[in-house]
């Protein structure tokens, strides 16, 4: 995550208490906003998925996060490298049109699923709807076939996102900015499945020293998330009071601060769904409360230094140390570890293996 950087950089303007509060307070809800709602549907989505007897389509495995950490220092020195060498205006102008691409799509997205639910029968029944099927076949693979259904209703709300993504290409507002960065946390929590528990703590272990790393031993985390201009990072002006919309003054937060430790709270809450289908989703609620500690803390050190903070480097102990005592107390320790989203299921070689020793005790009955 390049933009798994800090909640405010160097070198701001001083702002009123009253500023600080309200940037701050806002930060802090539109942080644990996407990380309630991701996790709560990434149980449903995990079962739909289990209904049909598929996978989530991003998977984090173990090898994928040991690596992770890596290509994230390579992307965001190569980031660095850029913006040192090559006029920022052109950087900003080819990440502006990837990343809000990327936008209109997760904001259309999040908004179907969101309102959908919503919407009277009367109204949805007049939109038509529309199936379309695709036949892929990858390089040297069988093809696949795939259906896309869609709704007059979807239509509209591309269109409407792909004009806010035009106006934000040209104008660079924060609050469409945070609205297609609130998206983009959103469909993460609830698409993206960590593999298992150790997999949560290796990725979360590994961009525990990446940030500390880039933020406290060079400039070079700072640099991008100052340079960066596309929706990567919520802003909020400190200075909203006295200046309105004309604002300028931003405290940030870069989405991986949201999105990596809301993977790890999103998996536990699909462990309590399937582990404690009748109690308290205790685990769900005591990371998230941890998180939300573990914010907080980022945000006072933050203020009393007046220096840029990696975030993981309070939130990862407060995410992975209290659900692994929670399970310590509880006696879970060992389910939580070996719980997986998607178990791995037999190969046909194992299949006739273990089918074997039946007909012979059969035949020695």
């Amino acid at each position: 995550m390049e933009g798994n950087a800090t909640l405010n950089a160097t070198g701001r303007d001083a702002a009123t208490t009253e500023g600080i509060i309200l940037t701050y307070g806002s930060l802090f809800f539109m942080a644990i906003a996407p990380i309630v709602l991701g996790s709560v549907r990434s149980v449903n989505h995990q079962l739909q998925l289990l209904k049909k007897g598929e996978e989530a389509s991003d998977r984090i495995l173990m090898k994928d996060a040991a690596v992770f950490p890596l290509y994230a220092s390579g992307g965001l020195f190569s980031l660095y490298l850029f913006f040192k060498y090559i006029p920022k205006e052109y950087v900003n102008l080819i990440l502006s049109v990837i990343f809000i691409g990327l936008g209109i799509s997760a904001l259309a997205r999040a908004i179907c699923v969101l309102v959908d639910p919503l919407l009277p029968e009367t109204l949805t029944s007049w939109f038509t709807k529309y199936n379309v099927k695709l036949t892929v076949t990858p390089p040297k693979k069988k093809a696949e076939d795939s259906e896309i259904t869609f709704s007059t209703g979807d239509l509209i709300v591309w269109v409407m996102c792909a004009a806010l993504g035009v106006v934000y290409f040209f104008f660079k507002n924060w609050i469409l900015n945070n609205l297609f960065g609130l998206a983009f946390c959103l469909n993460a929590v609830e698409l993206i499945s960590l593999d298992s528990f150790g997999v949560g703590c290796l990725l979360l272990g590994g961009l525990f020293v990446y940030d500390i790393f880039w933020v406290f031993g060079t400039d070079v985390m700072v640099t991008v998330a100052k340079s960066f201009e596309a929706p990567i990072k919520l802003e909020f002006p400190m200075d909203l009071l006295e200046k309105g919309l004309a604002a300028k003054n931003f405290g940030m937060l870069g989405l991986g601060d949201i999105v990596i430790p809301g993977l790890l709270i999103a998996l536990l809450c699909r462990f309590d769904y399937h582990h404690h289908p009748n109690r308290s989703r205790a685990y769900f609620f005591t990371s998230f409360f941890a998180y939300i500690v573990g914010l907080l803390l980022t945000i006072g050190v933050m203020h009393v230094f007046k220096a840029a903070q990696p975030a993981l480097l309070y939130l990862v102990p407060c995410c992975v140390g209290t659900p692994l005592l929670l399970a310590l107390c509880r006696g879970d320790i060992m389910d939580l570890i070996r719980y997986r989203d998607y178990p791995e299921k037999p190969s046909k070689d194992q299949e006739p293996q273990d089918q074997e020793p039946e007909p012979a005790h059969a035949k020695e009955d």
